[in-house]
């Protein structure tokens, strides 16, 4: 705010700016546009007249000029309870929220997880009201991807999108070898009726984990007992519900492989209950390294996806996207992180 000629606190406009810079609103207009055609020290200038008045800009304005809405959504494709329960979502949030806003870009946080909200969140969407889509935890054949594309808006998912025809940018941790190095550990300290509670198995997550554990025990030698492996939803009641079940089919198995912290939270807690020590008994292995790995009994034994540099690459690979290049991907490799639960 600054003080007009009647001695009333008005607003910073650009051409404030302009004074203070002593170049022409138009240069402040194409500094705020990118800086195209603006010289060094005209855009220094206008930089520090911005700084000095404290001018904040007008999106609203700005959009009608560019025909951007210089904001990004963040399109979580689950029911709104599993938003709050899951803490890897408000980890990559949080991370994606800082990314952007070293950009001065806002997130706009959209949550999917029935038709109607799909719906809506869509036309939004597809209204121009946002420039791209970082999109978080798409099943196959989930139709947000097809239908975001068919619209031209640019869209970065978080892990590999499967059963699509189109062509998307994703970032990704390297599911399998994470779920390989776990499976491999729990081998090499002696386990060898290891049990495994899968992701569901239209995620990416869901099949590349159950691949990798697939993987070591062939290379181990040991044969696949499919009624070792129980499928689950990424949830902590799907965890004790798969453990339940694991002690009534194979009350011998000396390690569970889980796909995620959230449902070795939920097998440490069926093992607790059913008298079975942890790890003497059974040593339980998680995957994402989320918060919920410090909070168990013993604290989990885990797989670390890199969150923050997940957020960082989505964050560039949209901003590419948005401004025109082709879609790409990338994988990022993950980290066997030891402690007591196996």
């Amino acid at each position: 705010m600054i003080r007009g000629t009647d001695g009333k606190r008005r607003s910073v406009t650009i051409h404030d700016v302009a004074r203070e810079a002593g170049v022409s609103r138009g240069t402040v207009s194409r500094v705020l546009n990118g800086g195209h055609y603006v010289s060094p020290a005209a855009q220094a200038a206008v930089n520090a007249a911005i700084r000095k008045t404290g001018y904040v800009v007008n999106r609203h304005a700005r959009s009608l000029i560019t025909g951007k809405s210089d904001s990004v959504a963040f399109l979580l494709t689950e029911p709104q309870e599993r938003f709050f329960e899951d803490p890897n979502f408000n980890v990559l949030l949080r991370a994606c929220t800082q990314a952007l806003a070293a950009q001065d870009i806002p997130l706009l946080l959209m949550i999917a997880g029935t038709e109607a909200e799909r719906r809506r969140n869509l036309r939004y969407i597809e209204g121009g009201h946002v420039d791209g889509v970082l999109l978080v935890s798409s099943h196959s054949g989930d139709p947000v991807v097809s239908e975001l594309d068919a619209a031209g808006v640019p869209v970065v998912a978080c892990g590999k999108p499967l059963g699509q025809r189109a062509q998307v940018s994703y970032v990704a941790a390297d599911d399998r070898d994470g779920a390989r190095a776990m499976v491999r550990y729990l081998h090499d300290s002696g386990r060898r009726r290891i049990a495994t509670v899968t992701g569901p198995a239209d995620t990416p997550g869901g099949v590349e984990r159950l691949a990798g554990y697939r993987d070591v025990l062939a290379e181990c030698g040991l044969p696949v007992d499919e009624s070792l492996i129980v499928p689950g939803d990424y949830s902590r009641a799907s965890g004790e519900a798969a453990a339940e079940l694991l002690l009534e089919r194979a009350p011998d198995m000396d390690a569970v492989f889980v796909a995620s912290d959230l449902m070795a939270q939920g097998v440490l807690d069926t093992l607790s209950r059913g008298g079975r020590r942890v790890p003497e008994d059974v040593a339980v292995g998680g995957f994402d390294d989320s918060p919920a790995a410090l909070s168990t009994r013993p604290a989990l034994t885990t797989v670390r996806q890199p969150w923050d540099r997940i957020s960082t690459e989505m964050v560039r690979m949209l901003l590419a996207r948005i401004a025109g290049e082709e879609p790409s991907a990338v994988i990022l490799p993950t980290e066997l992180v030891r402690r007591g639960s196996a």
